[in-house]
């Protein structure tokens, strides 16, 4: 059974860094898109970054480019994500969600055989 769990969140001022972390168990494929999404209640769900595992290739949405960078470690099998210059607006709770079938591998993609508990991040002075 797959199994992710994210670490990392916390709280931090404005201008301050994170860096979460997505351990995966449980995984049978080579390669997987995983992502990192985030929900503040009463509002949806968005995709943050992407990255497919097979080639590094990464993406994100707009709001974050710049200050967030995506990784994976394939012989660990966790995926980061390091949120730097974080601003009040990136308060929510973070996801990780990964999926081993093709398809799109971006921030639009919703669709994901696994998710995690996730892990707040509160962004205030």
């Amino acid at each position: 059974q797959v199994q992710l769990v994210e670490s990392g969140g916390g709280s931090v001022q404005p201008g301050g860094s994170l860096r979460l972390s997505c351990a995966a168990s449980g995984y049978r494929y080579q390669t997987y898109c995983m992502a990192w999404f985030r929900q503040v209640p009463g509002q949806e769900r968005e995709g943050v970054a992407t990255i497919y595992t097979g080639n590094g290739y990464t993406s994100y949405v707009d709001s974050v480019k710049g200050r967030f960078t995506i990784s994976h470690d394939n012989a660990k099998r966790v995926t980061y994500l390091q949120l730097n210059g974080l601003e009040p607006e990136d308060t929510a709770m973070y996801f990780c969600a990964g999926d081993q079938r093709g398809g799109s591998c971006r921030p639009s993609r919703t669709v994901f055989n696994y998710w995690g508990q996730g892990t707040q991040v509160t962004v205030s002075s």
